[in-house]
């Protein structure tokens, strides 16, 4: 009787002691995963904002923002490793040497560069979906920030649609040459003129060597009259020119890994010179 009730209390020890330990398995997992989680939260680069300042080596990979007296503000050494963290390190057009040079060129011990929000070479890229004649039609917005009264705001600088591009195809000179409008038209009150009104496939032909279509007073023209209405935002990314030499854009990565949130997807080493050129494709002609 004494034995089988032995046997009965070591079942019970033996099923509460795995259960303990079950428990405390569980709890250790849970606990783990928690703090992976929170790494992955304090390393990623949750707003642009964020990116700016551990760019610049403003706040620190806690997201703790640095005070000038600090140390660690502007510190070179700690801002190339954190610099190395804020590439998309499964690209390879942002993870080779070019990359190397990049951190090199703004953490220059005589010259290093820091990116300001307010400077305008950089451009947002928005990726939205609007509706034309019972249709989904796919625009690209950039956006560049102006200075307003005492801040600054969002401005839509240019557009690119490429149902209103086909309103402009490019030029062929040889055939641009047959239609002009004489430079005696005016002694005739311009009655030729109907040869470039009645032809409007022509018109194009009859304005100034120097022409450039507006596509963004265009977007307006179609929004105002309802021939185009906005859906929603599919994606947003940025384009920055502020480095001297250099252009590197700005994604987001939503991944499970500390290589997440707003990071460097693309990056170039352009002359200085080149960029007024690559420039021009961000913002309307009107504002060149």
């Amino acid at each position: 009787m004494m034995q089988h009730i032995i046997k009965i209390i070591f079942l019970i020890w033996f099923i509460s002691g795995g259960s303990i330990v079950h428990s405390q398995d569980i709890s250790l997992n849970s606990s783990t995963k928690n703090s992976d989680d929170e790494a992955i939260l304090h390393m990623m680069n949750k707003q642009v904002g964020q990116f700016f300042r551990r760019f610049n080596m403003e706040e620190d990979q806690h997201g703790k923002l640095l005070k000038t007296t600090d140390a660690r503000y502007h510190n070179r050494k700690i801002r190339i490793k954190l610099l190395e963290q804020m590439f998309d390190i499964h690209n390879p057009r942002t993870n080779s040497a070019l990359k190397q040079y990049f951190i090199e060129d703004v953490t220059s011990k005589k010259n290093p560069v820091y990116l300001e929000f307010l400077d305008n070479n950089w451009f947002a890229e928005v990726a939205a979906t609007f509706t034309s004649e019972g249709k989904d039609r796919h625009l690209i917005l950039f956006l560049r920030l102006e200075e307003s009264g005492l801040g600054s705001k969002w401005v839509i600088s240019n557009v690119y649609y490429n149902y209103t591009s086909s309103f402009f195809p490019d030029i062929d000179s040889v055939e641009a040459m047959k239609y002009f409008l004489h430079p005696q038209s005016h002694e005739l009150d311009f009655m030729n003129l109907h040869k470039a009104l009645d032809h409007p496939s022509r018109i194009q032909y009859y304005a100034s060597d120097n022409f450039q279509p507006d596509y963004l007073t265009l977007f307006f023209y179609l929004m105002k009259t309802g021939n185009l209405k906005f859906k929603e935002i599919t994606h947003v990314k940025f384009h920055f020119f502020q480095i001297p030499n250099w252009y590197f854009e700005l994604s987001y990565y939503n991944r499970s890994d500390t290589n997440s949130g707003w990071l460097i997807s693309n990056l170039k080493y352009i002359k200085e010179d080149e960029k007024p050129g690559l420039i021009r494709f961000y913002q309307s002609c009107t504002e060149e």
